[in-house]
């Protein structure tokens, strides 16, 4: 791979959820993420397809929901993102364990990974979520959430991958896409993506092969997103993974970054997103979140598509 196709990380994360207001009254009330951004399902233009992270929606930061109402429940395992972990300052979990019991969110004990305290518990769909000290904080926490900026969540920590065997999975990572492998604890094999700053740049591959397989639903992630810069760098590694042998899918228009898509080796939905242009192209920075905002081949749509979809409001 040239030096200058880079993918320095995590773009996104995608869930499923089946309950819109109350995914929002937890990710904004609870966590103090920002809505950044809620517009459609561009292949199902009759859901909400919610995005939250930082003041801006930075790469890094993203954590996006397919919003599909009454969704049965799904069941986390392999082959999955089976946890999404979020980043805060060093001394910011005693504040968290409290605010999170306050709201009767049931938590795991406080334990201690790779030399960072880790706090896990679950979002109301079930899915599993951690909140991670890390030693040397990037990001920019969004200063105007429900959460004081001294605590807030500034980004991804990393995503776990729970799969039967790491093998392949890891040398896609290391051989292909750039990781470097780092370090292990018992089945637990850690990678990170080269970035100046390691912001959002953690990927952990869980070795589970008696594990009871995974079922997508509400409170599953549907896919993972790696960041590169633009499409130019895209376009390398869209020929660099096919050559590779994997079916890679066109470059898809998702409005706010352009996206490919892969399945890795052992079945988990892998994109490579732009960053740009970002989530300000359609709307000032202090309205990020405030309109329904829907892709242009859908706008002869809107009074029907606003009538089906239900109001939300803000925490």
């Amino acid at each position: 791979m040239t030096e200058t196709a880079s993918l320095p990380g995590i773009h996104h994360v995608t869930a499923i959820t089946a309950d819109a207001q109350m995914n929002v009254d937890f990710y904004c009330g609870v966590l103090g993420l920002r809505l950044v951004k809620r517009t459609v399902n561009f292949d199902d233009p009759r859901s909400y397809h919610l995005y939250y992270g930082d003041e801006l929606g930075r790469p890094g930061t993203i954590l996006t929901f397919f919003a599909w109402p009454g969704a049965h429940q799904g069941r986390i395992g392999p082959p999955q993102v089976t946890v999404t972990s979020f980043a805060v300052s060093p001394g910011s979990l005693q504040y968290w364990s409290e605010r999170l019991t306050a709201r009767g969110v049931a938590l795991e004990p406080i334990y201690e990974r790779f030399g960072d305290e880790v706090l896990g518990f679950a979002d109301p769909d079930g899915m599993k979520l951690e909140i991670v000290t890390t030693r040397n904080p990037s990001g920019k926490p969004w200063t105007s959430g429900a959460v004081e900026e001294a605590h807030a969540i500034r980004g991804f920590h990393s995503v776990t991958i729970s799969i039967e065997g790491y093998e392949k999975t890891a040398k896609l990572l290391t051989g292909i896409m750039g990781f470097s492998a780092e370090q292990s604890e018992g089945n637990r094999f850690r990678y990170r993506a080269r970035s100046e700053d390691g912001f959002a740049s953690i990927v952990d591959l869980l070795c589970v092969p008696d594990s009871r397989g995974g079922g997508m639903g509400a409170g599953v992630v549907h896919h993972v997103a790696f960041r590169t810069p633009d499409d130019a760098q895209q376009d390398v590694w869209h020929k660099r993974i096919i050559s590779e042998g994997f079916n890679v899918s066109p470059v898809m228009d998702r409005n706010y970054f352009h996206s490919i898509y892969f399945r890795e080796p052992s079945g988990v939905l892998f994109e490579i997103a732009t960053d740009v242009p970002g989530f300000t192209v359609d709307e000032s920075p202090e309205t990020l979140g405030a309109a329904l905002k829907l892709p242009q081949q859908y706008e002869r749509l809107r009074e029907s598509i606003e009538g089906y979809l239900p109001p939300l409001r803000l925490p």
